[in-house]
């Protein structure tokens, strides 16, 4: 990140936020940046919600490995939409891939080009030198962007965060050393976000599993394994592995456990 942004950071200890309660008492919370810019109140936001969300902040490259193994992690695949350039860690949390492949589906519409992802997960011994205490980029739930150089392009980048930032979803910082766009996603709002808008995969669960401490979910016409998947914030294999599937293929109907999010 870069030395602007830096020294807007407090140096002050931050409590945990434990429980449901409390992340969605933070998703509540007024964003106060509404320009991108950065500042010690949208920092203290994005890492609190790492915390309240229990996300794992990955401390070395083995550590990222074995997020990725176990499924936490998935890799950024460019679709067409979005490209990687200089991305050390090519992995996100599920919930940033499904962000990253929906802003660059509107992007590829809106600018006629690719969305640029110039970072993903970084370990915390491999965070640059200028980087802050409190960075969600060892969560993998941040990513940052390339800033178009065509300005319409930039305005609706703009424009596009912000009313992301204002729904709750998400925190996003411009920032001028290197110029780039800094997101951090929000798992668990911005799930809800996207299955809110997406017929294919309703946001209701029907049930509770008392065994596996997960949920059921019913499966709807048009749904595949990989939509379920990502909209709860997990992976295909980790359902497949839950319900002892050993293809893919599901029906209307079937109801599948929901493995809980690690």
């Amino acid at each position: 990140m870069s030395n602007v942004y830096t020294s807007l950071v407090s140096s002050r200890p931050l409590g945990v936020v434990a429980g449901v309660a409390g992340l969605y008492a933070l998703t509540a919370m007024p964003c106060t940046a509404q320009s991108l810019r950065g500042s010690d109140e949208s920092v203290d936001r994005m890492y609190r919600h790492a915390r309240a969300e229990g996300l794992s902040f990955y401390e070395t490259p083995r550590g990222v490995r074995k997020a990725v193994e176990a499924g936490r992690l998935v890799r950024l695949v460019p679709d067409g939409n979005f490209t990687l350039h200089a991305v050390g860690y090519p992995f996100a949390r599920p919930s940033t891939l499904t962000f990253v492949t929906r802003l660059g589906e509107q992007h590829q519409s809106k600018c006629g080009e690719p969305l640029e992802v110039t970072s993903a997960v970084r370990p915390a011994t491999r965070q640059p030198a200028n980087s802050v205490e409190q960075s969600v980029h060892p969560t993998g739930m941040a990513v940052d962007l390339h800033k178009p150089e065509d300005a319409k392009c930039r305005q609706w980048l703009r424009e596009t965060l912000l009313d992301l930032e204002g729904a709750g979803v998400l925190e996003a910082t411009e920032e001028y050393g290197p110029p780039h766009f800094h997101v951090a996603v929000y798992p668990t709002p911005y799930r809800q976000y996207v299955a809110d808008r997406t017929d294919a995969v309703p946001a209701k669960r029907v049930a509770t599993s008392p065994s596996s401490g997960g949920t059921v979910y019913r499966v709807r016409r048009g749904d595949t394994l990989w939509d379920i998947a990502r909209a709860h914030d997990t992976t295909a294999e980790a359902i497949r592995s839950a319900n002892r599937l050993e293809k893919s293929v599901i029906h209307p109907g079937d109801e599948l456990v929901i493995p809980p999010t690690p």
